[in-house]
């Protein structure tokens, strides 16, 4: 029988302005029965309440970093740099772990010894008052390879823990969609991609790319064309687009 493995976590959230959900994320991430990770807060200056409650936990949080940034993912990108871990997971503010145990079920899952560079699993939508809305609409592939996301982002950002050694920045060009094309980088470098198939995350329902839609949907297009070429995404959005008028989503 294997030794149970013990992998560190690197969980990082950014947050800006962000009084009326972070405790609900900060809080869950310390209820963990998993006890192997450090927690890192990247803020960008808030201007309301969101640095004094996180203040109130600050025995327990392994840093905070709190100062102006150029977005969304260049405090993401602090926090790759101020991480040590072996996985880094994104917990944005307003978003939870499904379970307190969930970390400890994620490492249960890992049948060998190595540590493989990506874990992923699934995500439950969730109102403001975490109520169970529906499961992502996409949904995750049995196996997950890098190709997986001509289909597009098939498994949320949040519930796709990548090796930090596989790790490189967000390219701050995109500044909607730079976690599609992280993904998929750091899945062209990995060997080992291990489905969990738990449901990680619980997705409050009104993030950045949802707010911008039309924006994110652009970059992406531009994203898939450069990994995977402008002939096969243009084709790939034209059977779907064939798919929506010979039988319309309901």
């Amino acid at each position: 029988m294997h030794n149970c493995p013990n992998p560190r976590f690197s969980i990082i959230t950014v947050t800006y302005n962000a009084e009326k959900v972070i405790e609900k994320t900060i809080r869950c991430v310390l209820s963990q029965t998993y006890n192997n990770y450090e927690y890192i807060i990247v803020d960008g200056a808030s201007k309301d309440q969101t640095l004094t409650i996180i203040g109130q936990y600050k025995e327990q949080i392994t840093q905070v970093i709190s100062e102006p940034d150029k977005g969304l993912y260049d405090a993401m990108n602090k926090g790759i740099a101020a991480s040590t871990g072996d996985y880094l997971c994104f917990l944005n503010a307003g978003d939870i772990f499904h379970a307190p145990d969930t970390l400890h079920q994620m490492v249960q899952t890992i049948q060998s010894e190595e540590l493989p560079d990506i874990l992923y699993g699934e995500t439950a939508i969730v109102d403001k008052e975490g109520k169970f809305l529906h499961m992502r609409r996409l949904k995750t592939p049995e196996k997950l390879t890098w190709r997986s996301f001509k289909q597009g982002m098939l498994v949320c950002h949040q519930a796709f823990f990548a090796k930090r050694s596989l790790a490189e920045p967000f390219d701050l060009n995109y500044r909607f969609s730079a976690d599609f094309d992280w993904c998929i980088r750091v899945m062209k470098k990995a060997k080992h991609l291990h489905n969990t198939h738990l449901t990680v995350i619980d997705y409050l329902d009104e993030g950045l790319t949802t707010q911008n839609h039309k924006a994110s949907l652009k970059e992406r297009f531009r994203i898939m064309a450069k990994h995977y070429g402008w002939i096969s995404t243009i084709a790939y959005h034209a059977w779907f687009v064939i798919r929506l008028v010979l039988k319309p989503e309901k």
